[in-house]
């Protein structure tokens, strides 16, 4: 089953589906937003480039289309975007 998640005023969107494991599959609108996490997340940048702010530490860092980063299960990390952004996130 396809589920519909909608978050920050629909400012970011994804569909959610269960292949090999849940995985959601988005867009994020232009600005900054902090997310929690409860499980382990691996987030692959599909279309345009996210500045990410992991939990913890202290630098920015920009991934582009194909490069991903891991979140650990009960952290949060910031993303900012100036563009609109497309990702997978996979979950465990």
């Amino acid at each position: 089953m396809i589920t519909i998640n909608e978050y920050f005023d629909g400012a970011v969107k994804s569909l959610g589906y269960e292949n090999n494991g849940k995985s959601t599959v988005g867009v994020i609108e232009p600005g900054e937003y902090e997310f929690g996490t409860s499980t382990h997340e691996t987030m692959i940048v599909l279309e345009g480039e996210m500045n990410v702010l992991l939990a913890g530490a202290e630098d920015w860092k920009t991934y582009i289309a194909n490069e991903s980063f891991e979140v650990d299960a009960n952290s949060s990390f910031k993303v900012e975007v100036a563009t609109q952004v497309s990702y997978l996130c996979k979950y465990k």
